[in-house]
């Protein structure tokens, strides 16, 4: 399945409460991202201006990974293959690690 701006928002829904959402652990100094499964590449989240977003946001990600746009030139989808998640100390911890790392916090 492709991911869309919708899917974040489910995976926000999900995460809620676990420290796998870029509100909970913010104050950690994890910075949302996405990495390529395909390629291992890892993409920080941005405005589509490449300014750091604060969240998870389509917008700023390369045209290699992004699928389809909007009538308005935003990012519709990107490859499945992109996992949500975040940086920490130059490393990508999926949602779910950096739930753990939080925890243990």
């Amino acid at each position: 399945m492709n991911k869309t701006q919708r899917t974040l928002a489910v995976e926000n829904e999900v995460f809620m409460g676990t420290g796998g959402r870029s509100e909970e652990n913010r104050s950690f100094g994890f910075r949302p991202a996405f990495m390529d499964a395909e390629t291992a590449t890892v993409y920080p989240a941005c405005f589509a201006d490449g300014r750091p977003a604060p969240f998870h946001l389509l917008d700023g990600l390369p045209c290699e990974v992004v699928l389809s746009r909007r009538p308005d030139g935003r990012v519709a989808s990107v490859k499945p293959s992109l996992v949500s998640g975040f940086t920490l100390d130059g490393e990508f911890y999926t949602r779910e690690a950096a739930a753990q790392k939080v925890q243990l916090h």
